[in-house]
């Protein structure tokens, strides 16, 4: 048989299967190593997929690595394997990242950094790799003095060996760091997202801005809330804004007007999220509300209780809506029902953040009972629960492939990694285009 024609069939076998097939003669071996069978059994397992347009922005990275010439499918399953066992296991490695003056409200990371905002009117910008801080944006009363407290000291986990680097505020190269904007927000950043063009921030000084990542000088100021502004998000259309006045303002990205201001919520609306052309929102008066951005219109009602709302996520297909709040649990509703269809419990205090990892079928939940949870998102599952890693509450917590990065009210970015000190990791990291969903 064609060597070709071997290969062709061994990609339906799944990887258990491959390396049964490897060990029954060296020509079969030969044909199952091969890297053409090996990338198909990766791929169909791992490759990013996107289900919605505009595609929803990436946290982290995929997990995907580089398309290359060479290119080793099998260390890159093996290592996807080793680092799955890991999250199963509860088994990461912790790192703190100290500097912020503050509570830490709100972050988001890709492969190279990790950006957060704090109650001490300031953002930080992180390397992922060193764990350095490598930029602060705020105002000329924001810049961080001499004698920040020493780096806290945590138990119950397994801190990295450079995983508590103490800050480098009032030195000279804290000072370095330090960069005043043209204008920038005169209170606490309490949320934000970032592409690979600009950052939107907002604050409790009711505005969002637009900033431009390469330089972080501000774009826009966005100015319509009556009240903080509690989340946003964006996407290549448009950037929406929720506040503690109540409302939905729906900006366009390309120009930085408002299009349209949504009421109907009777409470503060504090988490806000879009797939495709539905928007959610979870509010304080304990409802979830489906929006239609084609007409800018409400199309939907979620409701468990009259207890408020802090967080909500959409599935990456639309589908399913997840919210989470006083109840201290996680409901999955059925977009087309309405229905709640799953339950995830075990929080001990408000749910204050919430995470869908679709492609790796996880929930990630944070509680102001001081613990992450993670969740198979399937069944309901509790895979790992991570107490007292903080010494205040979760305020955010987002993940990817191999990470959790979580915020807390004790001034500190936790970092967990599952990759950490893996051999073979780094195989992983890179950016591939997820692709259609045809034929799934």
């Amino acid at each position: 048989m064609p060597i070709e024609l071997s290969e062709a069939i061994l990609k339906f076998l799944d990887a258990k299967s491959l390396v049964h097939a490897e060990a029954v003669s060296k020509t079969w071996q030969r044909v199952a190593s091969s890297q053409h069978v090996w990338r198909a059994v990766f791929n169909a397992a791992f490759e990013p997929r996107i289900h919605v347009e505009p595609a929803p922005l990436q946290m982290g990275g995929v997990g995907a690595g580089l398309i290359l010439p060479n290119q080793d499918w099998k260390a890159m399953y093996q290592a996807r394997k080793a680092i799955e066992r890991r999250w199963h296991a509860g088994k990461p490695a912790a790192i703190y990242l100290n500097g912020h003056t503050d509570s830490v409200y709100c972050c988001q990371f890709d492969e190279d950094k990790i950006i957060t905002g704090s109650r001490d009117r300031t953002i930080r910008v992180w390397d992922l790799k060193t764990y350095k801080c490598l930029k602060v944006i705020g105002g000329p009363a924001s810049v961080p003095q001499l004698n920040t407290p020493a780096p806290l000291v945590t138990e119950a986990h397994h801190t990295a060996p450079n995983g508590n680097l103490p800050s480098v505020n009032g030195t000279p190269e804290g000072r370095a760091l330090y960069h005043q904007p043209a204008y920038y927000h005169e209170a606490s950043i309490l949320c934000l997202q970032f592409d690979h063009e600009i950052v939107v921030t907002g604050s409790s000084d009711n505005s969002c801005i637009v900033w431009d990542l390469a330089t972080w000088e501000p774009i826009w100021k966005l100015q319509r809330h009556d009240a903080g502004v509690l989340d946003v998000c964006f996407d290549s259309r448009y950037i929406v804004s929720c506040s503690k006045d109540n409302t939905i303002c729906v900006w366009s990205r390309k120009t930085g007007k408002l299009i349209k201001q949504l009421t109907g919520h009777g409470g503060p609306v504090n988490a806000v999220q879009m797939r495709g052309d539905l928007l959610v929102s979870a509010s304080g008066d304990g409802n979830a509300k489906v929006w239609d951005l084609k007409t800018m219109s409400f199309k939907k009602n979620l409701r468990t209780s009259d207890r408020g709302l802090a967080a909500v996520e959409f599935s990456d297909d639309a589908k399913h809506v997840l919210a989470g709040g006083n109840e201290q649990t996680v409901f999955n509703f059925d977009v087309e029902s309405g229905n709640v269809v799953k339950r995830y419990a075990g929080h001990g205090g408000l749910v204050r953040s919430l995470f869908l990892d679709t492609p790796n079928k996880r929930v990630i939940s944070g509680s102001y009972d001081q613990s992450i949870r993670v969740y198979n998102y399937e069944t309901g599952e509790a895979i790992a629960v991570y107490e007292n890693w903080t010494t205040s509450w979760i305020l955010s917590a987002k993940s990817d492939y191999r990470r959790v990065v979580a915020t807390s009210q004790d001034g500190r970015a936790l970092l967990l990694d599952f990759g950490y000190g893996l051999p073979g990791v780094d195989i992983l990291a890179g950016s591939r285009k997820a692709r259609g969903l045809q034929g799934r």
